[in-house]
C-alpha cells in the first residue's frame, strides 16, 4: 500500500459556499471523501492537508519526500504565483497531479498561467468534484495500479 498526499490550497476550505456557480455546491469534505474512496479502491491510503498558507503547503510537499508515492495538489490561487510550491514540487520525485475544479484556461487571463504545471506529471481540470476521483485514479495509474 502506498500513500497519496492530497493538498488543497487557499480558499478551498470554503467550497460549498464560495462561488457555487463556478466551484459547485459540494464541500471540500465531499471532494476528499471521493479521493479517499478512489485511493482505497486502488489499495492506497490518502492523507489530506488543506492550508491557506503557502509555507504549510511547501512543508507538506517536502515532508512527502521518501514517504508518499504520489501528490495530488489543488494549489488554488497559488497555481499562478507560487514559485516556492513549484520549487518544492520540482524536488519531489514521485507522481504529481495538478488538480482544479474549474478550467483555468477558460477563465480570467491571470488564471491561464500555471507556474506549477512544468513540475507535475499531469493535470486534471474542469471536472468539478469528479476531478478529485479522476486525479487520484490518474496517480494510481502512474503508480501501476490501473
Amino acid at each position: 500500500m502506498a500513500t497519496i498526499l492530497l493538498l488543497s490550497g487557499p480558499n478551498l476550505n470554503l467550497l460549498g459556499t464560495r462561488e457555487p456557480h463556478i466551484y459547485g455546491s459540494d464541500t471540500l469534505d465531499d471532494c476528499v471523501g471521493d479521493a479517499r474512496a478512489a485511493a482505497e479502491a486502488h489499495g492506497h491510503a490518502l492523507e489530506h492537508v488543506q492550508s491557506n498558507h503557502e509555507g504549510d503547503l511547501v512543508e507538506a510537499i517536502q515532508g512527502a519526500r521518501d514517504r508518499c508515492a504520489a501528490i495530488v495538489i489543488n494549489p488554488g490561487a497559488y497555481t499562478h504565483s507560487s514559485y516556492a510550491i513549484a520549487d518544492a514540487l520540482a524536488a519531489y520525485s514521485g507522481v504529481k497531479v495538478e488538480l482544479h475544479l474549474s478550467n483555468p484556461a477558460s477563465r480570467e487571463e491571470w488564471r491561464r498561467t500555471s507556474v506549477v504545471a512544468a513540475y507535475v506529471t499531469g493535470t486534471v481540470a474542469g471536472f468539478g468534484r469528479a476531478g478529485y476521483r479522476l486525479a487520484v485514479e490518474a496517480a494510481a495509474a502512474r503508480l501501476g495500479d490501473a
